[in-house]
């Protein structure tokens, strides 16, 4: 479990189907340490804070394993590292085996796992294709955002340390079957909720599902 690209960027304006956006979805990869902050990344910021970061959006990561897919899918496209907007490239963190609430270590910082990504129209807008956010959805590789439990420094090259496994915690790949293909399982629903981990917000979105299933709407 390494940290293959740690990436930055501040937010710049784009032209999507004929309206100015301001994003901070562009990232480049960065070298030497950089200091992981609560609330982000130094050198790095969002463009739209209602949307974007806080304490559980502070870093976003996504594994280097899921680019092949993507270069199946866009033959041609250049899809460097950071391409999807993630600060961290990894490798070795997948969705289906990250609980929400584990907790790593990585440099001198101690992140912990807090939600998938649920995409906005700015990464159809960074691509440029209205189906984007339809095909990365169904895709189910999401990555993930991390809390900043401990600040510190990071660097590429750097190694994940598992320091605490929430066993019973929802994993990132069943909240993305909660989110897309199995919206009204009974059984996932109960385990978000009772996922402590999970910020506040969601866990009301699915307790009000679930009250929905139990009236039988």
């Amino acid at each position: 479990m390494n940290l293959l690209s740690l990436n930055a960027g501040r937010p710049r304006l784009i032209t999507y189907r004929g309206t100015t956006i301001n994003t901070g979805i562009f990232k480049e990869p960065v070298s030497g340490p950089v200091m992981l902050r609560t609330l982000n990344l130094d050198g790095d910021r969002q463009a739209d804070l209602s949307v974007h970061g806080g304490p559980y959006k502070a870093v976003y990561a996504y594994p280097s394993e899921h680019y092949e897919f993507w270069r199946q899918q866009f033959p041609g496209m250049n899809l460097p590292w950071g391409a999807f907007g993630e600060n961290l490239t990894t490798t070795g963190l997948f969705e289906n085996e990250l609980h929400v609430g584990d907790r790593l270590q990585i440099g001198s910082a101690e992140i912990m796992v807090r939600q998938p990504r649920t995409p906005c129209y700015k990464l159809a807008a960074k691509f440029q294709r209205d189906d984007m956010i339809e095909r990365f959805l169904r895709s189910s590789r999401s990555g993930f955002y991390f809390s900043v439990e401990k600040e510190g420094l990071i660097q590429a090259g750097d190694g994940f340390v598992l320091l605490n496994r929430e066993g019973e915690g929802i994993t990132i790949a069943e909240m993305n079957q909660l989110l897309v293909e199995d919206r009204y399982n009974s059984n996932l629903l109960e385990k978000a909720i009772a996922t402590t981990a999970l910020p506040e917000d969601w866990r009301d979105y699915f307790a009000k599902r679930l009250d929905a299933v139990t009236a039988g709407l």
